[in-house]
């Protein structure tokens, strides 16, 4: 299973909290996936195959700090285990362009991933997107509810493109491999 976080509705379409979206929509897109609303799931719901793998795609309807609502629903109606599950988010700790894989750990302050956490645990697999910091922490709430610059925009969609060139290679269990791909491009 695939998650995207972001918050719903036009208002926020195009903040950087909505990157885990972006990148959920593009995959989406290359694979065919169409997403349609699934009210048990709190979310839009989509599938592809690819190879021996039958994949969801989920885009939580709820708001961010509810995001594990959704994703609890749908990984236990399908009984997709924790480590079954890769989470697209943004990252503060990240500059824009930089995507990085990480496996469990904690939510980082990210209140999608906290709920996440509460809900299914920890060990799930993250995609971290990178959107950069503010640089004051009393000015993160408005940094990541705004557009980025179109030169960060435009970093953040290569790294994504990035981000699906490894999809293959997540999906057959080589995460060292994906890992090594997507952070040596970007160093």
């Amino acid at each position: 299973m695939i998650v995207g976080l972001g918050n719903p509705g036009a208002n926020y379409s195009t903040t950087r909290h909505n990157a885990g979206y972006w990148l959920l929509d593009r995959i989406a897109e290359d694979r065919g996936a169409t997403l349609r609303p699934e009210s048990r799931f709190q979310g839009e719901v989509g599938r592809f195959r690819s190879g021996s793998h039958d994949l969801l795609l989920l885009k939580p309807s709820t708001f961010m700090n509810r995001s594990g609502q959704s994703v609890a629903a749908l990984s236990r109606y399908f009984k997709i285990a924790p480590e079954q599950i890769l989470v697209l988010h943004d990252e503060l700790d990240l500059p824009p362009g930089d995507n990085r894989l990480k496996r469990g750990g904690g939510h980082g302050g990210h209140n999608g991933l906290r709920d996440i956490i509460n809900r299914i645990g920890k060990d799930f697999l993250r995609l971290r997107i990178g959107i950069g910091h503010p640089g004051d922490r009393n000015q993160v709430v408005n940094y990541v509810l705004k557009a980025p610059s179109r030169e960060d925009l435009a970093a953040i969609e290569e790294a994504n493109r990035r981000s699906l060139d490894i999809l293959p290679l997540l999906l057959d269990g080589q995460l060292d491999k994906a890992m090594q791909q997507l952070h040596s491009k970007q160093e």
